[in-house]
């Protein structure tokens, strides 16, 4: 029996937001945007932590440069980025801090979430933030970056995100309210698909077919996004968003698609670790370290005896035990300097030894596998 996905279960939840719901033309959706955080401001009341995936930086910046044409170069789409950036982050401190919430505003492109050490990076502040009781408001760097704005694709950077974060739940709020077998704007017998178990070429057709060179949004980009975050273990939903309420609506029954996340998804990124990276180096362990690391638990510098190689920060390395057995595979929080710098310490002495606060452990149980 299918156990569907629910906003009331939600327990880690990223929500991508469009221009077209942030902007009315060039000011800030103000009634709309209270809307969103009062129902996010409920979600937090029972715990739920809360990410917030907002375009609409480049459309609020375009009356004050007096960019009016509908086309703009790429360098007056990052002209408008980083002015655009500021309205839109306070836009969002200000919907949130109404309802007593505190705005955190990062900027990220996929490149992010793809290289290891700024992957680590920026989950390592994520999840600072929400431990804080903060609301994440991540928008794409688009004054730097160059395909990323060509490209429109805040939808797969909220599935990257959501895959980071150990989000369970992905929202894409957006003008139609789910999949459809075929465009319901052209084809009035086209269905709605309330829930997508898996995603098949059957389903990817669905999406339509896609334009010269890369997509620029559409269901196409959402269907990709379906891809990465079921994958990753987490539920994906696309719901209409230009309802004052649309969190609410959702959870009080508003239709939409439900991507059911992958059975195996939670332990698809650890397969990655366990099997397709190379280590660059060696951790020697103690018998207590190897006792802790067969009970599920992180590897902490304490029973680190010896290292070997060279490696950076979210580098592959390898675990082994006293004699020499292979025990597990993991991604090392420090760079090999440090960690032979902090090797057989406690990890309330890493600050005084290396002179900064970094991770308890060596390798956290997330990012390790046993082999």
């Amino acid at each position: 029996m299918i156990v569907l996905p629910h906003l009331s279960k939600a327990q880690r939840l990223v929500v991508k937001i469009g221009s077209a719901l942030v902007v009315d033309k060039t000011e800030p959706r103000a009634g709309w945007l209270d809307g969103v955080a009062h129902d996010i401001a409920g979600l937090r009341a029972r715990g739920v932590d809360v990410i917030v995936v907002s375009s609409g930086a480049i459309a609020l910046a375009r009356r004050t440069l007096g960019l009016s044409r509908k086309r703009l170069k790429l360098e007056e789409k990052q002209a408008a980025a980083a002015v655009g950036q500021i309205r839109l982050a306070q836009a969002w401190s200000v919907a949130l801090s109404a309802h007593g919430l505190t705005a955190a505003q990062l900027l990220l492109t996929p490149d992010d979430t793809e290289d290891r050490r700024r992957y680590l990076n920026a989950r390592s502040t994520l999840t600072t933030l929400l431990g804080l009781g903060c609301i994440p408001v991540i928008n794409e760097n688009d004054s730097i970056a160059t395909a990323e704005i060509r490209f429109g694709d805040n939808d797969r950077l909220a599935a990257r995100v959501a895959e980071m974060v150990q989000a369970d739940q992905l929202i894409l709020l957006s003008d139609i309210d789910g999949l459809y077998t075929a465009d319901p704007r052209r084809d009035p017998a086209a269905a709605h698909i309330p829930v997508v178990a898996a995603i098949t070429p059957e389903i990817e057709a669905m999406g339509g077919e896609p334009p010269p060179g890369y997509s620029s949004g559409g269901m196409r980009t959402k269907l990709i996004a379906a891809q990465i975050a079921t994958q990753a273990g987490c539920a994906m939903a696309i719901a209409v968003g230009h309802v004052l309420h649309p969190l609410a609506a959702l959870e009080q029954g508003a239709r939409c698609t439900w991507f059911l996340p992958a059975p195996e998804g939670r332990s698809a990124r650890k397969r990655w670790i366990a099997g397709a990276l190379a280590p660059l180096g060696t951790l020697r362990v103690d018998a207590g370290a190897a006792k802790a690391l067969a009970a599920g638990r992180s590897l902490l510098p304490a029973g680190v005896r010896a290292i070997e190689g060279s490696f950076e920060r979210g580098d592959p390395v390898i675990v082994v035990g006293p004699e020499g057995e292979l025990l597990a595979r993991g991604l090392s929080a420090y760079a090999s300097a440090d960690a032979l710098k902090i090797a057989g310490h406690r990890s309330d002495q890493i600050e005084p030894i290396l002179g900064w606060r970094g991770r308890d452990e060596i390798i956290h149980r997330d990012d390790l596998v046993l082999v």
